[in-house]
C-alpha cells in the first residue's frame, strides 16, 4: 500500500511541469535582462565619444575650411566664392615652395635624429647594466611636460648669439661667437635639436614598452650561440621591434611637418622668413594677413601631404610584413 502510494506521488510530481522559479524575496519584481550586456554596451560608448570628438574636431572643421579655400573670406565681411583662385595663386607662389622645401629638410634631418635619440635612450632605461635608471628616467623625461613655446625660449636663450650660453662658453675658451640666429642653416639646426629633445621622450616610452615585450630566451639563446651585444640589438631587437619603430616613423614624420610653437618661440622662422615653415606660412597669411580663404587653400595641401605620408608608410610597413 504504501509503495503504491509513493510511486503515485512520483508519477504525480513528474507530470506537474516545473513552473518559473520564484524570487527569493517577497514582494520585490524580478528584472528582466536587456538586449545588450554590459561588456557590449561599454565599447560601443567609447567608440561613439570618439566619433562624436574626431567629427566635431576634425571633420567639421575641415569641411569648413575647405569651404573657405574656394573664398576670399577674410574673416570680417561674408566670403565670397572665387572657385580655384587661391588655389591657382598658392602654386604659383615661390614663398609657399620656399616654405615646403624648408619643411622637407627640417623633416628629413629631425625625424631619423628624434628617432635614434629616443631609442638610444629606451635602450639605456632596459639595459640591465645600467645603473641609476629611475634618475635617468625622470631627467630623459622632462622634455615632454616641458611647453613647446617655454622649449623654444630656453634653446633662444641658450643658442643666441649676444646672450647665449653657448657663445659665452665659447668666447670664454677663447673661440669666435657663432652665429647661431643669423645663419639660416644654423638657425634651422637648433630648431631641429631643440624639437628632436622635446620629442624623443614620448618615443622614449614607447620603445621601452616594445623592447620589454621582447622575449628574454632569444637573447639568452643568441647568446649562447655567442652573439654579441650589437648582432642581438640588429638581428633580435630591431626586427621585434619593427612595429613600434613605424609607429613612432609615423608620428614624427606628421608632427614635423605640423611643426609650429617650437620654431616660432626660437627664431620665428628667421633670418627673415629663410626658415618659415609650412604651419607658420598659414598662419601668417591667415591671422596677419587676413587672408583666411588662401590660408584655407594652404591648409588642405598641406592635409593632402600629411594623407600621402601616410598612405606611403602605411604601404611600405604592409609590404615589409608581407616579406617576412
Amino acid at each position: 500500500m504504501s509503495t503504491s502510494t509513493a510511486a503515485g506521488d512520483v508519477t504525480a510530481t513528474a507530470a506537474v511541469p516545473p513552473g518559473p522559479a520564484r524570487s527569493s524575496t517577497p514582494g520585490r519584481p524580478r528584472r528582466r535582462r536587456s538586449g545588450v550586456s554590459r561588456p557590449v554596451l561599454a565599447p560601443i560608448a567609447f567608440v561613439a565619444v570618439n566619433a562624436v570628438l574626431f567629427v566635431v574636431f576634425f571633420v567639421w572643421p575641415a569641411v569648413i575650411g575647405l569651404g573657405y579655400s574656394f573664398t576670399d573670406y577674410n574673416g570680417v565681411s561674408d566670403p565670397k566664392f572665387i572657385g580655384l583662385e587661391n588655389y591657382t595663386q598658392l602654386f604659383g607662389d615661390s614663398t609657399f615652395y620656399a616654405a615646403l622645401v624648408r619643411t622637407l629638410i627640417y623633416a628629413v634631418v629631425a625625424v631619423p635624429l628624434g628617432f635614434v635619440l629616443s631609442l638610444s635612450m629606451a635602450l639605456m632605461l632596459t639595459s640591465p647594466a645600467a645603473k641609476g635608471r629611475s634618475v635617468a628616467r625622470i631627467v630623459f623625461f622632462v622634455p615632454w611636460l616641458i611647453s613647446p613655446i617655454v622649449t623654444g625660449v630656453i634653446w633662444r636663450w641658450m643658442f643666441g648669439e649676444n646672450f647665449g650660453l653657448a657663445n659665452f662658453v665659447i668666447e670664454s675658451l677663447g673661440g669666435k661667437a657663432v652665429p647661431w640666429q643669423s645663419n639660416a642653416d644654423l638657425s634651422l639646426l637648433v630648431v631641429i635639436f631643440a624639437t628632436a629633445w622635446a620629442g624623443a621622450a614620448f618615443n622614449m616610452l614607447l620603445f621601452v614598452a616594445a623592447i620589454r615585450n621582447v622575449p628574454q630566451s632569444y637573447y639568452e639563446a643568441a647568446s649562447l650561440d655567442g652573439a654579441g651585444a650589437w648582432h642581438q640589438f640588429r638581428y633580435i631587437t630591431l626586427p621585434s621591434i619593427a612595429p613600434t619603430s613605424f609607429i613612432v616613423v609615423l608620428l614624427s614624420s606628421l608632427g614635423a611637418f605640423k611643426e609650429f610653437a617650437t620654431i616660432q618661440a626660437l627664431n620665428n622662422g628667421g633670418p627673415g622668413t629663410d626658415n618659415t615653415l609650412l604651419v607658420q606660412y598659414i598662419y601668417t597669411n591667415g591671422f596677419q594677413n587676413a587672408h583666411i580663404g588662401y590660408a584655407s587653400a594652404a591648409s588642405m595641401v598641406l592635409m593632402l601631404i600629411l594623407m600621402a605620408i601616410a598612405l606611403i608608410q602605411l604601404a611600405m610597413n604592409r609590404r615589409t610584413e608581407s616579406r617576412r
